[in-house]
Parts: C-alpha cells; sequence; structure tokens
C-alpha cells in the first residue's frame, strides 16, 4: 500500500456536487448532505490500516460536527472489484461496527474522488456553508498512532472556527494514509 500525504488546501476551492449510493440504497447529493453550518467529508475505505486507526476517533467527530449543525458524510471511492475488502456489503458491515451517525457513500464511478483531488484514505475536506474548502487535514494531532490527553483535535477546532464565520488560524497537517485504489 503506497502511503501518500493529501496536498495543501485550494483557496476557493468550491464543493463539487454528487449524487452517490448510501448504505441504506438511498441515492444521496451535496445538497442532502449538507449542513446549516457547513460540511465535512471523508474519503475513507473500510481496509486502510490508516482509516481503521482513526475511525474510533472519527465516529465521534462527525457526531460532534453534526451536533454543531454541519452535515457529514464518508465517500468510499476505492476500486472494490480489485478490492473486496471495501464491497459495498463491507461498507454497509462497516459502518454498522463503527456506529456510523452519517452517510457512508459509495463513489462506484471514482468521478467524485476525483472531482474533489481526493488522493488517499483517509482525505478529511471541511467546507463552510457557503461550500468554500476552508480545512483540508488530518483528524487530529494523533494521526494513526493513539491519541492521548494532548492529542489536538485539529478538525473540530477548524470547524469550530468555521462554524464562528472565521477562516481557521492553525496550520493544516496533510492527512497521510493508504492512496485511493483507481481502476
Amino acid at each position: 500500500m503506497a502511503l501518500l500525504e493529501t496536498p495543501a488546501k485550494s483557496d476557493n476551492f468550491k464543493a463539487p456536487d454528487f449524487t452517490l449510493k448510501n448504505i441504506d440504497n438511498a441515492m444521496m447529493s451535496l445538497d442532502d448532505v449538507r449542513g446549516e453550518k457547513g460540511t465535512a467529508l471523508f474519503f475513507i475505505c473500510n481496509h486502510c490500516p490508516y482509516v481503521i486507526a482513526i475511525v474510533d476517533r472519527l465516529v465521534p467527530t462527525a457526531k460532534k460536527l453534526q451536533d454543531m449543525g454541519f452535515g457529514v458524510a464518508a465517500i468510499m471511492a476505492n476500486d472494490t472489484e480489485n478490492y473486496p475488502a471495501d464491497s459495498f456489503e463491507n461498507m454497509q458491515k462497516f459502518a454498522a461496527h463503527h456506529n456510523f451517525t452519517f452517510p457512508y457513500l459509495i463513489d462506484e464511478t471514482q468521478e467524485t474522488a476525483r472531482a474533489y483531488g481526493a488522493v488517499c484514505t483517509p482525505d478529511i475536506f471541511g467546507f463552510d456553508a457557503g461550500d468554500t474548502l476552508k480545512y483540508r487535514g488530518r483528524l487530529d494531532s494523533a494521526g494513526p498512532q493513539e491519541a492521548s490527553a494532548d492529542t489536538a483535535p485539529e478538525l473540530l477546532e477548524a470547524m469550530r472556527q468555521i462554524e464562528q464565520g472565521q477562516e481557521p488560524t492553525a496550520p493544516q497537517f496533510p492527512s497521510m494514509g493508504c492512496s485511493i485504489k483507481w481502476r
């Protein structure tokens, strides 16, 4: 598995629209996911050790964001034919096992991942209420390591500033993970 880092946030990048199938078989668009305060999107998969390392911190962070008025969704864009661990059925199991409170969408064509410029899992995007990208980085300062009392909740803190109509002021460190498995 190739280890990649996400690129730096592109100023003035607007969230591209999408329509993808959720694990409950409902089709969902960006409009369906968007929250009053903005939107957080996580490009993840089921088998990546970097996702597995953070998922138990990602889920409660997502819930806090939802409680703050942000829309949240995870998107799985890997080639499921060559990576069956990321199949739709396994997505359903993964989400249930980890108690996702947010949609987990499959990007079967990989067009959404390409439109966002997603490169790895996890690849985390934070948008304001106007769909402008304000955060692209890691979940927290622990990265794939175990969190401690000193772990800074970087995504959550950035989204708190976005909620207040401010630009996130802390440095945005790239997320690191396995490359998206392109067809």
